[in-house]
């Protein structure tokens, strides 16, 4: 009874919510005043997107998703002002979009190391503030060196596909959950939330569902 809540997590890396419910979820963890127990796992937003897409995020939205470019910018302007409130300074014009398959498979190589939520957020930040490239394995290998992990190893890692099966995994229980939308927080097992909420939200469902264990 007295062990941390565990919080499973699906989202992905080009998720600008998910970013922005990073913030908001670790605030919600603050104002809960107790440890909790975090796990990321895979959801791929769009998994038939090229490693090296050659558009930018308003027309790969404006082609695959239909949506008129006018409203593309709006809709981005509108996330990179929320973004903002939360201190996080997005930067659209240098972003590439990708597939991320791999920068999933690199999230369970850096879980299985002890080093998950360092890699989320070296991966986040490197997608939306940096510019940097997500999709390709040496690009990939070098954010992970950045946060102590082998270069070689992950490189090999990533090449061999040795954590796919996993990624799929996560795949597999989203769907089990019914999950069509990230992010979306699982707590202690039971209780799900959807978005990135307030902190407030947040902090009131962890209490929730700690008090609920007695």
């Amino acid at each position: 009874m007295n062990e941390p809540l565990k919080v499973d997590i699906w989202s992905d890396v080009q998720c600008p919510w998910c970013y922005i419910g990073k913030r908001k979820f670790e605030k919600g963890v603050e104002l809960y005043g107790s440890p909790v127990e975090i796990e990321y796992h895979s959801f791929e937003l769009s998994p038939d997107t090229p490693v090296d897409y050659e558009g930018d995020p308003v027309q790969y939205l404006s082609e695959r998703k239909g949506i008129p470019v006018e409203q593309v910018h709006q809709m981005l302007e509108r996330v990179t002002g929320i973004a903002q409130s939360v201190g996080l300074n997005y930067n659209y014009d240098a972003v590439h979009q990708t597939n991320t398959i791999k920068a999933h498979e690199l999230l369970h190589y850096a879980k299985a190391r002890g080093k998950q939520l360092e890699m989320k957020e070296r991966l986040l930040s490197a997608y939306f503030i940096e510019g940097e490239h997500v999709g390709r394995i040496p690009d990939l290998a070098r954010l992970a060196a950045e946060i102590g992990l082998d270069e070689t190893d992950v490189t090999r890692s990533l090449t061999d596909g040795e954590y796919v099966f996993a990624v799929e995994g996560d795949t597999a229980q989203a769907k089990a959950y019914g999950i069509s939308g990230v992010p979306f927080y699982v707590i202690d097992g039971k209780y799900g939330i959807s978005g990135a909420q307030d902190p407030e939200t947040f902090a009131a469902a962890l209490r929730e569902a700690r008090e609920n264990r007695t």
